[in-house]
């Protein structure tokens, strides 16, 4: 049972990242979503500007610990994509990325905003 929970746990910390990075994108089809967006980013820049530990964290490393596995050493993203996909002298460059892309799927929403606003007013 707590094996499953923590693999939930981890799932749910995986969707986290994937929604924080392209969550801009999915409010150009659902505007009102870029609240949960914004909300998502500002946690996730907490996180690590402050160096805040993330809320899903703790659970998990607490449900694999009492599955008999392994906790977070370091953390999800150092267990998980650290030294796993990118090396870890390439953390800056990834995270640089990652605002990159947010930027330019809020930049892309400004757009369209726009333009179905225009749209509206031009009937």
């Amino acid at each position: 049972m707590y094996r499953v929970l923590a693999d939930a746990t981890m799932v749910l910390h995986f969707a986290f990242l994937v929604y924080l990075t392209l969550g801009g994108f999915v409010a150009w089809r659902w505007p009102r979503t870029i609240v949960a967006h914004v909300a998502a980013v500002v946690w996730g820049a907490l996180i690590v500007l402050v160096e805040l530990t993330c809320p899903l964290t703790g659970p998990e490393d607490y449900f694999r610990r009492k599955a008999g596995q392994n906790g977070l050493e370091g953390g999800f993203i150092d267990t998980y994509l650290t030294d796993v996909v990118y090396p870890a002298e390439h953390v800056d460059l990834v995270r640089l990325a990652v605002a990159i892309v947010v930027v330019a799927s809020w930049a892309g929403f400004v757009v369209r905003l726009r333009s179905r606003r225009k749209a509206r007013l031009s009937r």
